[in-house]
């Protein structure tokens, strides 16, 4: 749905793009482009959150000689920043594949032609894996990180607004004399950050879809600035804002269980260090 409503034409509201999207794909329209995602998602997770952690320990090494001391805010923020940098290599070729497997079935039009054909049964790529080749066959190590900057520019900033909320709600509602946060505690913070970062990253969550998702056809846009602008000048600033309600409300369910599993992660390797080093 967030893909659609931001590179997609003719879908309006949430609604509608759900029904539309049943009504010309059935149900296993909600789910093109998934596969790539999901056979990446452990790595690109353990990546994110294994950088950003490891940044705040370093950083505590550095400004106080103890890697365990807690880390002030402009320590999370900078490491925040270098998780997101981080994220970006191998994220956006991931969201790449996925966005051109989602969007080829949409119709591109210019001067009443249709470029491709677009019904169900003529797809542009048959897979993720021949979605990756052809592209990179075709547009080489440039086509395969299109939009790189469009998700440098979503992805640094939105870490920040990801783990910073995230460790002040969590101080907020964590009881007086915890140690560390319970799960209700690191779900409702986590969900709270998630909610916060998508919701904040959506403008160029939006560039970014539609920078990727333009080589379908043909390449309408030249860069991450030309796609701002094209975007501002056709469609108005609204554009911006595409996807900002399913962003926001998938982020709150997707980031609680991925800080639960984060905190969980570290109590539990902290705990057979302890075993293994009284």
């Amino acid at each position: 749905l967030q893909t659609r409503l931001q590179a997609g034409q003719g879908y309006g509201n949430t609604l509608n793009c759900v029904l539309t999207v049943y009504r010309n794909e059935s149900v296993a329209g909600f789910f093109k482009g998934m596969s790539f995602p999901l056979a990446s998602i452990s790595v690109y997770s353990s990546v994110v959150f294994g950088v950003f952690s490891n940044t705040q320990r370093l950083l505590s090494q550095l400004r106080h000689g103890d890697p365990s001391r807690t880390p002030a805010l402009a320590d999370v923020a900078l490491a925040s920043m270098v998780a997101g940098f981080i994220s970006v290599g191998i994220g956006t070729p991931v969201d790449l594949v996925k966005i051109r497997l989602q969007m080829q079935t949409q119709p591109y039009i210019k001067a009443n032609i249709k470029l491709k054909p677009t019904v169900p049964g003529f797809p542009v790529y048959q897979g993720p894996i021949h979605c990756f080749r052809t592209v990179l066959q075709k547009e080489g190590i440039a086509g395969i990180y299109r939009g790189m900057g469009a998700m440098l520019l979503r992805d640094v900033p939105g870490y920040c607004l990801y783990f910073i909320p995230y460790t002040i709600f969590c101080g907020w509602i964590t009881p007086d004399g915890c140690i560390s946060p319970n799960p209700f505690s690191i779900c409702l913070a986590g969900g709270v950050a998630g909610a916060i970062s998508w919701g904040t990253a959506t403008p160029m969550d939006v560039v970014k879809s539609r920078l990727q998702a333009d080589g379908v056809y043909l390449n309408k846009y030249k860069g991450t600035l030309d796609c701002i602008l094209q975007s501002y000048q056709n469609e108005g600033l609204k554009v911006f804002f595409r996807g900002i309600t399913v962003n926001a409300v998938r982020g709150f369910p997707m980031s609680s269980v991925m800080f639960l599993g984060y905190e969980l992660s570290l109590k539990a390797m902290k705990r057979d260090q302890t075993e293994t080093n009284p």
